[in-house]
């Protein structure tokens, strides 16, 4: 899929978001952020998950005192991704105050419905970017729908009221939010924030709203955009908002790095928002990330859970192997892998993966046919079934896929 290389491009801790770059994953702390260690322990799991950049608030001064120790805890363990620090309220006291905390952080995020009211709203803005430039640090501009300008979308209702045919009051919130983004952007831009430190987000929590909100605001500025649908909600329902809406503005060309806001279940891996992000990447063709695991749903042919186990096995042993992979191997992570539960699809999909096994289903021959690039190469059978199909699996990597050279 081609990427819109239009797009100016920021340059996050060494990462590239926009102008033609990859896609970029990026996800969230839910610790408290005054807590050092829980802090570190969960953006270094984020990071091992995948995120690429991940975001730390920053809501008081004891969260601000620990942000730079936390980056030195983070670089001591091998964890150099880059942070964001997210701001509202009070962020041009914190950054004032706490200098190493201005440092440590790779960019800062500033939402202009938080920054502060009436006349003291342009002072703590320019205050923020004025730090932004001293530090040469990017800034992203994220506005929310739940925490709006109130004093513009005041402004806009009332000029739309006085309007012959007045919009909807959804479609002036819309373009209020659209103009809060480029009004912020372009005031940084006139107090020296240069063009190129800029990225900007417009969130809501409804499909479709996300949509048209951000198909209008990309064809109104040519900043790198963050994508996310807001408040996406708790399991499926946010996988499949998120999924929806970003889908459909990814294909679109429309989406410079994004993260998955999903509520996690009681005692869940935050990780979780950066495995699906990954997912929707891939199925979409945009990037690669870790070899996928073609599966049958099931059926009456396949009463036994034998071949969903296996299904689940694969996929957890392929997604805990790519780490040392990728590092030792080139393109592994484009891997297809087929676990198929009878005769009916099995063979047939086995054939068109690198890698595919076909299992009996209820009623046929208890064994299992092994394919490797569209040819049966085994027949596996007995009670080691997964563990003969894992050491297949190892050795087509080690055979198929070049050495790193840096290796």
């Amino acid at each position: 899929m081609k990427i819109d290389k239009n797009r100016l491009q920021v340059i996050v801790g060494g990462i590239a978001i926009g102008g033609g770059a990859p896609t970029v994953i990026q996800s969230m702390t839910n610790t408290d952020t005054a807590n050092r260690e829980s802090t570190v322990n969960q953006v270094n799991e984020l990071w091992k998950a995948g995120s690429e950049l991940v975001r730390i608030t920053v809501n008081n001064e004891e969260a601000a005192r620990e942000v730079y120790g936390i980056k030195q805890d983070l670089l001591a363990m091998g964890c150099n991704v880059p942070l964001i620090g997210d701001f509202h309220y009070n962020g041009h006291k914190l950054l004032q105050k706490f200098s190493e905390c201005a440092v440590a952080l790779d960019k800062y995020r500033i939402n202009p419905g938080n920054v502060g009211r009436g006349s003291k709203r342009d002072d703590q803005f320019a205050t923020m970017i004025k730090i932004a430039i001293d530090h040469d640090k990017p800034i992203r501009i994220g506005v929310n729908w739940g925490s709006l300008d109130q004093e513009m979308l005041k402004v806009l209702m009332d000029n739309n009221a006085l309007l012959k045919t007045p919009l909807s009051a959804k479609s002036v919130m819309k373009e209020a939010l659209i103009r809060s983004v480029l009004d912020s952007a372009n005031q940084a831009e006139n107090l020296g924030l240069s063009k190129n430190k800029i990225i900007v987000s417009c969130k809501v929590s409804d499909v479709q709203d996300l949509i048209e909100v951000y198909t209008n605001l990309s064809k109104r500025c040519n900043y790198p955009l963050h994508l996310g649908l807001t408040e996406a909600g708790i399991g499926t329902k946010g996988i499949v908002a998120s999924a929806a809406s970003m889908g459909y503005l990814l294909q679109n060309k429309i989406g410079d790095t994004i993260r998955i806001s999903l509520t996690p279940e009681p005692n869940e891996s935050r990780a979780k928002e950066v495995i699906v992000a990954q997912e929707l990447l891939q199925t979409m063709g945009i990037r690669a990330f870790s070899p996928i695991v073609i599966a049958c749903p099931g059926c009456g042919r396949t009463t036994s859970t034998f071949f969903q186990k296996l299904a689940g096995d694969i996929q957890i042993y392929l997604r805990e192997s790519m780490p040392g992979w990728k590092d030792k191997y080139q393109g592994v992570e484009e891997m297809t892998v087929a676990v198929m539960g009878c005769v009916v699809n099995g063979p047939g999909e086995s054939k068109m993966a690198n890698l595919g096994i076909s299992l009996p289903g209820t009623g046929e021959i208890p064994v299992a046919p092994v394919f490797v690039d569209g040819k049966k190469t085994v027949t596996l059978k007995g009670d080691n079934i997964g563990i003969d199909f894992i050491d297949i699996i190892n050795s087509y990597v080690e055979k198929n896929y070049r050495i790193n050279k840096k290796n």
